[in-house]
């Protein structure tokens, strides 16, 4: 049986994932069956950070399968706590497989985030949402067969089960 998809979880320190997966020769593997293989790879949390180039939270390169550099969130007005953790509404800017832009009853899709750092694209294309939390956040990114979410779908209630439904039937990208 072959690896048709994998889901690269995550939470904690940039480098201390990093590190891991090339100790463990799984950041290889990973961008072998993705980049070779067209292997649908969905990235959580620190595993969608782990997706670009770099983070300013450690030394470590990144994957690079994601154009861009994960910052530390540093909100406007100041009085919001770091970390961000709760629910926020997405703003589905791109249509897309995973993220519904509107829900059945005409509300945005909402999602539970826990995380001091965010992504920032080179590439506007790759942002499917977005969300607010003293200003702009990057939620979800997409490129080709490669999707990151820096929200928590497995906390997430009705709107997590919903995504990662459409995530395992999915048959390709």
């Amino acid at each position: 049986m072959s690896v048709r998809k994998i889901i690269l979880p995550g939470v904690g320190h940039f480098d201390s994932g990093m590190r891991l997966l090339n100790q463990s020769g799984f950041s290889s593997a990973l961008l072998d069956f993705v980049t070779q293989e067209k292997v649908v790879l969905l990235g959580i949390c620190l595993g969608m950070q782990l997706l670009f180039d770099g983070s300013e939270e450690g030394q470590l390169r990144g994957l690079g399968l994601m154009s861009g550099e994960v910052r530390r969130i540093r909100p406007n007005p100041e009085m919001l706590k770091v970390p961000h953790m709760g629910w926020n509404e997405l703003d589905v800017i791109r249509e897309n497989v995973l993220v519904a832009r509107r829900e059945a009853d005409g509300r945005h899709p909402c999602f539970y985030f826990v995380h001091s750092y965010h992504a920032v694209c080179r590439d506007a294309e790759d942002v499917i949402a977005t969300t607010q939390y003293g200003g702009t956040i990057t939620a979800s990114v997409q490129r080709g067969n490669v999707f990151g979410m820096q929200f928590h779908p497995e906390k997430s209630h009705r709107f997590g089960l919903a995504l990662l439904r459409r995530y395992v039937e999915l048959r390709t990208c």
